[in-house]
């Protein structure tokens, strides 16, 4: 197998699942911090002004590639059901077919957002004296777009093989070049001119542009599996067959997170209504929050993988182990993270707050009773991985709705009342709780495993299988 690849339909359940999706949990928490170093390099350097430009900024990009994440996700596990069966030709197929959609789509929306941003940023409200800054920072990014798409779909492609290792290496070169060329761009470093806040959006595009670049010929040094020969470079023009299980897979599941993020927003609009000192304490305890998530994405993408793989290979026997360990694991990691986040509760929320802020005792009260929660969300999430692999996308979105708008809001409607604020903090536990058991229902029910995940052969394909079928010679007779 090419280096880094993991047959994810052969051996022991627990340390392939466990040494393939580490990994992606170490990709995760790299673009997190890479993140908030960037913020604190802006801040520093540019003011509070530049860092509410990119938070602007951030937001619609945040858009842009949730929407895109769907895409990759419906790729990754058609990828991996394509593995799983030993079709490395329809692999192929389907990473080309993501690919080109991705370039088209990243080359409209560069050319749309170049255009549309300052509308955009109207639209969002931006303060005044940020937008110029926003806009600046914003053309910047949407102009690297098409690269930066390619790169996160190219990544989950090769997730999809079972290699997890090299995006995480790749992952590794982006975030070094980021951080490295932040400061020199923003300051003017050298012979290299000052760009202010263009210049931190010039360093991430450069750094995603180079990380594109670089990964595109290590596929092709090593021959990984996914790369494309000859005539296979016709596989770059999606059919519409292909075009319709990428979006029809991957809209609803890029929709998962923007209505994740539309909650997120009705949320702090009802902290905001508690006054300033819970809307700090609010965004201390979310910094922190940010990196609870993180197994859950992580372990939820492995086992979307593994799982697709042993169904494309016929391993129903498997799935359930896969699911088992999945939640295993989950509960184990974030289960530590919110014990080590409750225990160091004070220097953590000092690093965002200040030691001496009067807002910590609120930050530590929304932490007690929120952040368990995200185990139990978690769980559902790994549910949602699963029944994921098998081309099942409509129900998990349908529970996100019910679970963040149905349950979180309506339980801080009818508590709030009786509670106060705390009806804020214990609407997560409400939403969390209801999303695990919609899951749960849903994934032991067992209908989701009816369901296909396949891109229906070209008309061509169609003949040529009539042609073999009926010349006796076209086919080898089985001998014994």
């Amino acid at each position: 197998m090419a280096v880094g690849q993991r047959d994810l339909t052969q051996g022991p359940i627990g340390s392939t699942l466990l040494l393939f999706g580490l990994p992606t949990l170490g990709s995760n928490v790299l673009q997190s911090l890479n993140g908030s170093i960037n913020t604190i390099w802006v801040g520093r350097f540019l003011g509070e002004q530049a860092v509410a430009a990119t938070a602007n900024a951030n937001l619609i990009m945040f858009l842009m590639f949730s929407i895109v994440f769907g895409f990759g996700m419906a790729s990754t596990v058609l990828i991996a059901q394509a593995a799983g069966a030993r079709d490395m030709d329809a692999a192929r197929r389907a990473f080309g077919s993501a690919i080109g959609f991705c370039f088209l789509f990243g080359l409209l929306v560069a050319a749309a957002g170049w255009i549309g941003a300052p509308a955009l940023l109207r639209l969002l409200a931006t303060p005044p004296e940020a937008f110029d800054m926003a806009l600046a920072y914003l053309r910047v990014i949407f102009v690297s777009m098409p690269a930066t798409l390619l790169s996160v779909m190219m990544t989950m492609g090769v997730r999809g093989t079972g290699d997890a290792r090299t995006p995480f290496y790749f992952m590794l070169l982006n975030v070094g070049l980021d951080l490295v060329l932040n400061p020199v761009l923003i300051l003017g470093l050298g012979p290299v001119p000052a760009l202010g806040i263009a210049g931190s959006a010039a360093a991430t595009a450069i750094a995603g542009v180079v990380s594109f670049i670089s990964l595109t010929l290590f596929i092709y040094r090593r021959d990984l599996p996914l790369r494309l020969r000859g005539g296979e470079w016709g596989y770059l023009w999606p059919t519409m067959p292909q075009l319709r299980v990428l979006v029809g897979k991957g809209l609803p599941m890029g929709l998962q997170m923007i209505v994740a993020s539309i909650a997120g927003l009705v949320m702090i609009g009802l902290v905001n209504r508690e006054g300033l000192l819970a809307t700090a304490a609010y965004g201390a305890a979310q910094q922190l929050w940010s990196y609870l998530q993180m197994p859950a994405m992580a372990i939820g993408g492995a086992v979307s993988a593994m799982a697709a793989q042993n169904i494309g290979a016929g391993r129903w026997d498997r799935i359930g182990k896969i699911t088992g360990y999945g939640l295993a694991y989950l509960v184990a990691f974030t289960g530590v993270m919110v014990a080590l986040m409750l225990w160091f509760h004070h220097p953590l929320l000092a690093l965002f707050l200040g030691s001496d802020s009067a807002a910590i005792p609120l930050a530590w009260r929304m932490q007690l009773i929120s952040s368990w929660s995200f185990i139990l969300f978690g769980g559902a999430m790994i549910y949602f991985g699963i029944m994921r692999a098998n081309g099942v996308v409509i129900r998990p979105l349908i529970i996100m709705i019910l679970s963040l708008f149905g349950a979180r809001l309506g339980f801080y409607l009818l508590a709030y009342p009786y509670l106060g604020a705390d009806a804020l903090w214990w609407s997560y536990p409400a939403g969390s709780l209801t999303a695990l058991v919609l899951a749960a229902h849903s994934y032991y029910g067992g209908a989701w495993r009816k369901e296909k995940l396949v891109i229906p052969p070209s008309r061509e394909e169609c003949m040529e299988s009539v042609n073999s079928e009926a010349e006796a010679t076209g086919r080898i007779a089985p001998v014994g």
